[in-house]
Parts: structure tokens; C-alpha cells; sequence
């Protein structure tokens, strides 16, 4: 395949976007982008300097940050001013912030730019909450990825388990809906699917069955371009 195609995968915390983008980049041959990883770098970053809660600082620690992101044998390391911390930025803390940071219009803009140049050049599967819509507005292949509230709990909740993170299952589920709605309802980017995005809500079908039929999506419209 030719690595031309830009592919962006949108949808809610637990809805399987993770899951399909890493698949699709490794069978591609892609870059894959987590955005969502991104903000919580900012967001962590931001948390161990005490001003999560500070605006104007963390638009300017957004703006000076040195932030890269590797994706190596199916993970994504992500190193802040050289340091990694992939798995920092994977706690409860980091989750019950994220979204109000995200919130934050110039540090939307700062990712943003970060974001389109890491998909300059195409041959991208990008994920998050406003990449078909915002960031890479005329990707060729859109993807919007749903499920129910209780799906979605169920497999945060495994993935604390899995890393040796204990955590109680109702504040998982607390801190999904409280996500929701910030990211729906925030002014900048929020959550929404794109009007020309295909929809996949794999709350009763197993995630690999979606994963294929993207991948079929994405040889369909590699075939067109050709």
C-alpha cells in the first residue's frame, strides 16, 4: 500500500480507539498517533509542577515543553523534556484531569500544530477526541467509535487491573461520565462525530471484528486514490 492515506479514529475514553489504531498502524505500516497521550503528558507534566489548576501556566508549560512520543512493538513511550513516562501518565490522577486540561483553548492549539506536522507527509492513523473533526479535518478515512457506558467501564477498569493498578470500579465509572461531558461540552474541539465519519459501536461485537472492517475501509479508499 502506499503510506499516503491519513486515517483518524475519534470516540469516547474505553470506546476501542486505542486498540484499532495501534492494530491498523502496525498491519499499515503507519505512524499512529495518540493525541489523547499527548494531553496527558501536559496534564501529568502539569500535575507534577502543582498548577494543574493554573491556566496561564499551563498554556505556557503546553507552549515550552519538549514533548516526543515513539511507538515501538505496540506501545507508545512518551518522553517529556527527555524523561519517559509512559506509564505516569497512564493513573487515575492523570485520568481525572485530562479533559479539564484539554479544556484549555491554547493548549488545544499548541497539540494541534504538533499534531498536523507528525501528519505532514500521510501514512497516519490518528486518534482521539477531535482528530476527524479538527486536526486533520479532510483525513481520508474518518472513523467514529462508540459503545455503551458499561462496556466501556468494564475495559478501563481491566486495563487498571492488568497494569497492577487497584482502583474501584464506580470511580472508574464516575470518571468516564465526568470525562463525557467536559469533552462533549467543552468550546474548543469537542467530541463529536464528524458528519462524514463511519460509525462503529462495538459494545455487543468484539473489537477485532471492527478493526477489520476499517481495515477493509481503508484498502477500499487506498484502491480509489490509486
Amino acid at each position: 500500500m502506499s503510506k499516503s492515506l491519513i486515517v483518524t479514529i475519534d470516540g469516547p475514553a474505553g470506546s476501542g480507539k486505542s486498540t484499532a489504531a495501534k492494530y491498523l498502524a502496525e498491519k499499515l505500516g503507519y505512524i499512529y498517533l495518540d493525541t489523547g497521550a499527548m494531553y496527558r503528558a501536559i496534564t501529568y507534566a502539569a500535575l507534577q509542577r502543582n498548577i494543574a489548576n493554573e491556566k496561564d501556566a499551563v498554556i505556557e508549560l503546553a507552549r515550552n515543553i519538549d514533548l516526543k512520543l515513539e511507538f515501538v512493538n505496540g506501545v507508545t513511550r512518551v518522553f517529556v523534556n527527555g524523561e519517559e513516562v509512559t506509564e505516569q501518565i497512564r493513573t487515575p490522577e492523570v485520568n481525572s484531569m485530562v479533559s479539564e486540561v484539554s479544556t484549555i483553548p491554547e493548549v488545544r492549539q499548541e497539540l494541534v500544530k504538533l499534531q498536523r506536522k507528525i501528519g505532514e507527509n500521510g501514512g497516519l492513523i490518528a486518534e482521539g477526541r477531535d482528530t476527524t473533526t479538527v486536526v486533520f479535518p479532510d483525513a481520508d478515512v474518518k472513523i467514529y467509535l462508540t459503545a455503551s457506558m458499561e462496556s466501556r467501564v468494564e475495559r478501563r477498569y481491566q486495563e487498571y487491573l492488568a497494569k497492577g493498578q487497584q482502583v474501584d470500579v464506580n470511580e472508574v465509572r464516575e470518571n468516564i461520565k465526568k470525562r463525557d461531558i467536559i469533552d462533549s461540552q467543552r468550546e474548543v474541539s469537542p467530541l463529536k462525530k464528524a458528519d462524514d465519519a463511519i460509525e462503529f459501536d462495538n459494545t455487543a461485537t468484539p473489537i477485532d471484528k471492527e478493526i477489520e472492517k476499517i481495515l477493509n475501509i481503508i484498502y477500499e479508499k487506498e484502491k480509489s486514490i490509486q
